[in-house]
């Protein structure tokens, strides 16, 4: 009978038998207990005809539960000292394909074409790396991969700025391209008990179903997404001083930048965090004609 990897038992005589050192730059946590992980496949709703992308599978703990799950899985780990133990902890299941490659550095899209090519419904589901967490999310989205949508695990500080509303304190300009991609859920809070090592803080797993069509129509996203972090860069300013200070020539062209806001019926003396999504629509392409 196969044993299920997630057990700090099992983990523990993984480790022991490859004699595999925690690396802390590659923010190695792996998780140890079954019922969170096949809680977090039960968010992704797979089907046995969908495919499924993890990203960073360690030891193979969640890859396996995919497995179980997913006509075929494809995860990408960046470190080789992985590669032998997941060949071995993985070997019970012939549905699953390694990559050894650096996701933010890897042609995802043509992966996406070659390994689920008849695939209609594909998810990435992932226990993402703390500190590259923000990468590989804007990477995913605004490539515009062929996916359904992405449940992953992540630091609860960055689920809660993901989710975030505006006028609150986490609000800023995560949350909004977030929102323009996805719709954005927490859908369960996961104790830092559950992992080997302990990392120092919980985690939040969220779900982002991906949109049809952006919830706001603008002229440029680069633009867009250039007036919202813009728009953020020193929180405690007004809406005006930061985008005279951060857009190109802002200074000579504060008077365009007050026309703008004017136009888009936005109080000068209002701050980044208050606006909604569809306030930086409208600010962005009323700006867009002045920066272009």
């Amino acid at each position: 009978m196969h044993k299920d990897i997630a057990t700090p038992m099992r983990t523990k005589e993984i480790l022991d038998k490859y004699g595999f050192s925690f690396k802390k730059s590659l923010g190695q946590n792996f998780l140890i207990d079954t019922n969170i992980l096949n809680r977090i496949v039960d968010h992704a709703e797979l089907t046995g005809h969908s495919g499924a992308i993890e990203i960073g599978p360690g030891i193979g703990a969640l890859t396996e539960q995919l497995a179980k799950r997913a006509e075929k899985v494809v995860a990408f780990e960046i470190d080789q000292r992985l590669l032998p133990i997941l060949e071995d902890t993985l070997s019970p299941y012939s549905n699953v394909k390694v990559i050894h490659s650096d996701v933010l550095k890897a042609d995802v899209q043509a992966v996406v074409k070659e390994e689920f090519g008849e695939q209609e419904d594909v998810m990435v589901v992932a226990n993402l790396p703390y500190y590259v967490t923000t990468p590989i999310l804007m990477k995913l989205l605004e490539e515009r991969l062929p996916i359904r949508g992405i449940v992953c695990m992540l630091q609860k500080e960055v689920g809660d700025r993901i989710s975030a509303k505006p006028g609150t304190k986490e609000y800023g300009s995560l949350s909004i391209a977030i929102q323009y991609y996805t719709k954005a859920e927490t859908v369960m809070i996961v104790p830092k008990t559950v992992f080997m090592p302990q990392p120092n803080v919980d985690s939040a797993v969220i779900r982002l179903t991906l949109h049809e069509e952006p919830p706001v129509k603008v002229k440029d996203e680069g633009f867009f997404f250039r007036v919202t972090r813009s728009s953020f860069a020193q929180r405690r300013k007004t809406i005006l001083n930061n985008l005279t200070s951060q857009l190109p020539d802002g200074k000579q062209k504060k008077e365009e930048i007050l026309a703008a806001l004017h136009e888009a019926g936005i109080v000068e003396s209002r701050r980044g965090e208050t606006l909604s999504i569809e306030e930086f629509a409208n600010l962005s392409n009323a700006l867009y004609p002045y920066f272009n």
